[in-house]
């Protein structure tokens, strides 16, 4: 809840609402757009150009782990940020945080290959997709602070909902941008006859990377002209911030850290299947069990599914703040577990065919369903795990159990999801869903509801 009109923060904080939700929405776009730049590369560029081998399925495998490094950091930079956050203040935590992940995103567009300097070409890589870890695990529990923080009483699910649009919002930019690309360049999968000497593997991946810098500055401008949230600022008008936030949360908030990372589990795992996997799984080859369809196809397909995702975001904050968000989470979840039911059904090449012969709208409906119930599920997460926590620790343990929840639920789900389906089908990949959404069930049934509580208390 919002500072009262009556307090001293209330009145040293004019910030304009249009211009806190322009920075909290911009933030997270700009960080999603890295994130999925990297995704879509590591699917269609990465294998060909900084691994070795003749197997494509250990060469994906090789990338996915790349792609996993930042999951791993992404807790590490939860607490550096947090900490700071906590401390210092929102406003230049966030600045800290765009910057790491700019800054990283910029570097891999200009990173030798394989080919060029052999090992250390993975092992750069894997550095820099460290670093974009570090950066998103401060920035989204600082975007969604800079949201609820600033919310109007009863209206804080539907306030929090802006950040989290940056997450379609960016997979929109970064697959539109690498869709035009491939048609420029005339690519259209990653074994195309002409191997690594195709101009888009030699130098046109490269463009949506260093192309982050300029939304880089933009987020910077926006995030520059904020003033610190009301809320956070009476805190260090009392006196109360805490020395040693992430000794603090452990100590008094280790039950609400427990309950946050596995009520986000679920969305985790649908978020990296319906993103990451998929694309490889839809452009993979049929004889290693995958679909096989051209990859400007597929990129088409995708961006039709992400706009029901971008669509049922604000219809996730409306339900979160008309019926609660413990309720609306239980029905979503459960909707979730019966989805991972369907994949065997919906996509497996027995069924739906393959190349030429693939069932389009099938996979359609497929991304639909997936992409409308990630909407859902991810909208008002910005708003239940900070409720979980007091201000002096809340940047602190909304990000450390957003993010280690990545480990548990992102980092080694398109991992998993390659492997699986490699060893036992498509339908072992919609039964690992669902035991996802079976653990964010227990975890929701014992949580509170957080949709009344006072963000202004300690």
């Amino acid at each position: 809840m919002s500072a009262t009109p009556g307090s001293a923060a209330a009145t040293k904080n004019q910030t304009p609402r249009s211009r806190v939700i322009l920075a909290s929405l911009i933030g997270t776009t700009i960080e999603f757009y890295d994130f999925y730049v990297y995704a879509t590369a590591a699917v269609a560029v990465f294998p060909a150009l900084f691994f070795t081998g003749n197997d494509d399925t250990a060469k994906l495998l090789a990338s996915m782990a790349t792609f996993a490094a930042a999951f791993i950091a992404r807790p590490i930079g939860s607490i550096i940020f947090g900490h700071y956050g906590d401390r210092i203040g929102r406003k230049a935590t966030l600045i800290g945080a765009l910057l790491t992940m700019g800054i990283a995103t910029f570097l891999i567009g200009l990173l030798p290959t394989y080919q060029q300097i052999g090992l250390w070409a993975p092992a750069m890589l894997t550095i820099l997709r460290f670093c974009q870890g570090l950066g998103l695990g401060g920035e989204w529990s600082g975007a969604s602070l800079l949201a609820t923080e600033y919310a109007e009483e009863g209206k804080r699910a539907r306030a929090a909902m802006w950040p989290q649009l940056g997450a379609p919002f960016g997979f929109i930019i970064a697959n539109g941008f690498f869709l035009i690309l491939t048609i420029a360049f005339g690519f259209n999968s990653a074994a195309n006859p002409d191997g690594v000497s195709h101009s888009f593997l030699i130098w046109g991946w490269r463009i949506p990377f260093l192309a982050s810098i300029v939304m880089v500055a933009i987020g910077l401008w926006v995030r520059f002209k904020l003033e610190e949230t009301p809320v956070f600022a009476e805190v260090q008008e009392a006196k109360k911030v805490v020395k040693a936030p992430v000794a603090e949360v452990f100590k008094k908030n280790w039950l609400q850290l427990i309950q946050g990372t596995f009520i986000m589990l679920a969305t985790y795992v649908l978020f990296y299947l319906m993103t990451a996997w998929i694309l490889s799984y839809g452009i993979g080859k049929p004889s290693a069990g995958m679909l096989g369809i051209p990859y400007q196809e597929f990129l088409i397909l995708q961006l039709i599914a992400v706009l029901l995702f971008a669509a049922f975001v604000p219809v996730s904050g409306w339900l979160a703040d008309k019926y609660g968000r413990r309720s609306s989470q239980l029905v979503i979840t459960a909707c979730i577990a019966l989805f991972g039911l369907t994949f065997k059904f919906l996509i497996d090449p027995a069924l739906t065919g393959t190349g030429a012969d693939v069932s389009v709208w099938r996979v359609l409906v497929f991304l639909c369903i997936g992409m409308t119930l990630m909407g859902l599920t991810f909208g008002s997460m910005s708003a239940i795990l900070p409720e979980l926590f007091p201000t002096n620790v809340r940047y602190t343990g909304s990000g450390i159990a957003y993010n280690v929840s990545s480990i548990l639920g992102a980092a080694i789900t398109p991992y998993m999801a390659v492997w699986l389906n490699a060893d036992f089908g498509v339908g072992a990949v919609g039964l690992y869903l669902t035991l996802g959404a079976v653990l964010t069930l227990i975890a929701l049934f014992f949580s509170p509801e957080t949709k009344n509580v006072d963000l202004a208390k300690l």
